[in-house]
């Protein structure tokens, strides 16, 4: 290798890297909000496997908001936070989950139990004790879905806490104003029926109609005082309506440990 061909390899390995981790970002202030959908293997010849975060890593990674002094809290919590009537604790966190999958309940729920890490679930209300309806089994096999019993379940051990994601699932940016009113309030009306309590919290299918002024104002309109995004990076913290919707850390199967830090501190791991 020439003399010049070694630092010109070196300058490729290193843009390579900044590229692809983005550890040079200076560190990120605010609240992290984890964004997970499973836990567990995924199906066979799924198209979405990084949906999908293994179990083990999973467990990693809900240990290594407790080793690094995080404090996960459930809804309630942090709305009694930012209405004042709490304190917020050195450093706190939110571990969300997007759709209800019966694996929540039986492969995350029990680390999440052992470990004590509390976290939260946004429900589609028409798929409990179904399966996920807004996929075409011919590309991409059905999971099941949490049944009610298992949410009371959750619910009744004190470490969960449940949102609304709609009732079916659609993207509320593609569908006429008034069905997605009618989405966004069916839920929330029909989820606090069975959870016995008011449904504050609320995440947008696919991200779908968070940047859309008037679909927020009906989400707002709807009763829900908090709405989550899929956009990527740290929540302002304290949290106000006007600073837009809530941005999270989208947690993905073919993430490394150093990309799980990354998200944590620099608030994005890839470029």
């Amino acid at each position: 290798m020439t003399g010049l061909a070694w630092p010109l390899s070196c300058a490729a390995v290193a843009a390579a890297v900044c590229a692809r981790w983005n550890w040079w970002r200076p560190l990120a202030q605010g609240l992290p909000v984890l964004m997970y959908h499973k836990v567990g293997e995924p199906p066979p010849g799924s198209k979405l496997k990084k949906l999908s975060v293994g179990a083990e890593e999973f467990r990693w990674q809900m240990d290594y908001l407790l080793r690094h002094g995080y404090t996960p809290l459930l809804f309630s919590e942090m709305h009694e936070i930012l209405e004042g009537r709490s304190p917020a604790p050195a450093k706190p966190a939110l571990v969300t989950f997007d759709d209800g999958y019966a694996n929540n309940a039986e492969i995350a729920f029990p680390i999440l139990r052992e470990i004590g890490v509390k976290a939260n679930i946004f429900l589609v209300h028409d798929t409990l004790g179904k399966h996920n309806v807004w996929h075409d089994p011919e590309t991409e096999a059905w999971i099941r879905m949490m049944t009610l019993d298992q949410v009371r379940e959750l619910q009744a051990s004190g470490l969960i806490g449940f949102g609304s994601h709609t009732m079916t699932h659609r993207s509320l940016a593609q569908i006429p104003l008034e069905e997605a009113r009618w989405e966004m309030c069916e839920s929330k009306k029909r989820l606090e029926e069975k959870l016995g309590h008011e449904v504050m919290f609320f995440a947008y299918p696919y991200g779908a109609g968070a940047c859309v002024p008037e679909v927020r104002e009906a989400a707002r309109a709807a009763g829900y005082r908090y709405d989550f995004a899929i956009r990527q990076g740290m929540a302002p913290w304290p949290w106000k309506p006007d600073l837009g919707p809530i941005p999270r850390l989208f947690i993905r199967r073919d993430d490394n440990r150093f990309d799980f830090h990354l998200n944590m501190t620099r608030g994005k791991a890839r470029f």
